[in-house]
């Protein structure tokens, strides 16, 4: 490049990787996005490293599989020691921007055990300058609200449509327009600090979207922008008992799920709702898209009109997916695609080598980020990272040697109410399940509970499981060996790389 970029990283919160035109949708509709992909490169095969988001994005953030940044749950701390996208970015000249927020929690050996900011896991990734904070109370956005004129206290659900029927799933507005949603709030802010900035000085920001994350609604006119008739068909067991016997992990998820946590104000389980509610759920989810859809395209409208466009690297992703109905559920847990299948669009500038409209159907993961950033800014990374650079497979320089495969990790230990622990009777340590998944096969395998395995090509919807059928215990083997080897191939080198020697300390380079 013939100088340093301009890095927006943009995510959009549980945002499924099928669910873009570009990507063959066949409702969706996100034409923002694909003109975007049609000047960059769509991922096809991308996924998150963890869920929920405080997993996912230490994984992100750092380049690391759960397996070593160790992040299990949201509010778990991140180890200091680890090198980050945010800190990178400051050695590369940038101060890094945050509009949004990270859900990283700072690690409790650092600070004094007073410290607030170990009462919440909306902490800031280390080494981010905070321009617009936008936590889970959503109080900054609610102040803004307000000054609109918008009259409520805190007493109020400002989400939940005026006069909705207490347990129906309503496709009304709530009391907020589409130019006053959280994402148009983080967009404003985003587009005020870019009319600051100097055009030579390149510029770093995490525009950190909280949409199209639950609860499920959206103003006019995506609310009702999409017929809940229209989508794919559910992917999922003809009955909640028929999905719930596939495995004791999908039974307790099944049976646990509250409505208030997918629409505002419900009360009782989501295992309550009927096909029709999943449908309207579904059509509401699509608005949000589209809605996060629409912002994006005030943010590039902005970056052509400011000259900056073709100075620009724009990454778009995701945390983690939503199940939005599929296998009778609500949400991002445990191994299936929907939960962790996400977007990756990468649009560099004009003057880099890389194609447009390229679609890259390698298995790349969220763990992939970091290190191409790093190899953009031309950094090294201060520790070990288990990610790759996407680079070779952006300029078409080479794949030699490619992931043939994605892999991803749930942990569901309780730590504070240890719920896992006492449904199943197991440790915390033995509260976590680990994926191994490529083109032909699926292989699931928890730590403290009976393993899975699904036949992709005969089963795409991964209903059936076959870790138990004598035709599959070969395949069951080689699968547990491949997921083994994967692990030992990756455990943290940050030291294991360093050799002392009679001439000093020798260390290898890292594979980025």
């Amino acid at each position: 490049m013939a100088r340093r970029p301009n890095i927006p990283l943009i995510s959009a919160d549980q945002w499924r990787g099928d669910c873009l035109g570009v990507a063959g949708h066949p409702v969706v509709r996100t034409p923002h996005v694909d003109a975007l992909a049609r000047e960059g490169a769509l991922f096809r095969r991308h996924y998150a490293g963890a869920a929920p988001c405080g997993p996912a994005r230490a994984s992100l953030y750092t380049g690391l599989y759960q397996m070593n940044h160790r992040v299990v749950r949201n509010g778990t701390p991140l180890d200091d020691r680890f090198d980050n996208i945010a800190r990178a970015a400051r050695r590369g000249g940038y101060d890094p921007t945050l509009f949004g927020y990270t859900d990283m929690v700072i690690d409790p050996r650092t600070t004094h055990p007073n410290d607030p900011r170990l009462s919440t896991y909306d902490g800031v990734l280390p080494g981010f300058s905070v321009r617009q904070l936008l936590p889970e109370d959503e109080k900054p956005w609610h102040s803004w609200l307000r000054a609109r004129g918008h009259a409520f206290d805190d007493g109020i659900n400002i989400h939940r449509p005026p006069g909705a029927a207490p347990d129906a799933v309503d496709a009304s507005p709530p009391r907020y327009g589409r130019n006053e949603t959280q994402t148009a709030f983080l967009t404003g802010a985003f587009l005020d600090w870019l009319g600051e900035q100097e055009k030579d000085n390149p510029w770093f920001a995490h525009i950190s979207f909280l949409r199209p994350h639950p609860p499920f609604v959206v103003p006019e006119p995506f609310n009702r922008m999409y017929d809940p008739d229209d989508g794919p068909a559910f992917v999922r067991h003809d009955s909640r008992d028929e999905e719930a016997a596939a495995h004791p992990f999908v039974a307790y998820r099944l049976q646990r799920q509250k409505k208030a946590d997918y629409y505002p104000g419900a009360k009782g389980r989501v295992r309550d709702w009927k096909t029709r509610d999943f449908k309207r759920l579904r059509a509401l989810y699509y608005g949000m898209i589209s809605e996060v859809d629409d912002q994006l395209g005030r943010i590039f409208t902005a970056l052509k009109a400011a000259a900056l466009w073709d100075d620009t690297l724009i990454v778009l992703t995701s945390d983690h997916g939503e199940m939005i109905g599929d296998h009778w559920s609500l949400g991002k847990a445990g191994y299936f695609d929907a939960s962790f299948h996400i977007p990756l669009i990468i649009r560099a500038p004009r003057t880099a080598a890389v194609n447009d409209g390229r679609a890259v159907d390698r298995f790349t993961e969220a763990s992939d980020i970091f290190p191409t950033l790093l190899r953009i800014m031309e950094l090294e990374p201060t520790n070990g990272v288990d990610g790759r650079s996407l680079m070779p497979l952006l300029d078409g320089t080479g794949t030699a040697g490619w992931r043939d495969a994605a892999h991803w990790e749930y942990d569901f230990r309780g730590i504070a109410k240890r719920r896992a622990e006492t449904h199943f009777g197991l440790d915390s340590d033995l509260c976590n399940m680990a994926v191994y998944r490529n083109a032909a096969f699926k292989y699931v395998h928890f730590a403290g509970l009976p393993p899975l395995l699904f036949d992709l090509d005969a089963d795409p919807g991964e209903l059936v499981n076959v870790a138990d059928h004598p035709d599959y215990l070969r395949i069951r083997l080689d699968y547990a060996e491949k997921l083994l080897s994967w692990r030992a191939g990756h455990l943290d080198r940050t030291l294991a790389d360093m050799q002392v020697t009679e001439r000093g300390l020798k260390r290898a380079a890292y594979p980025i």
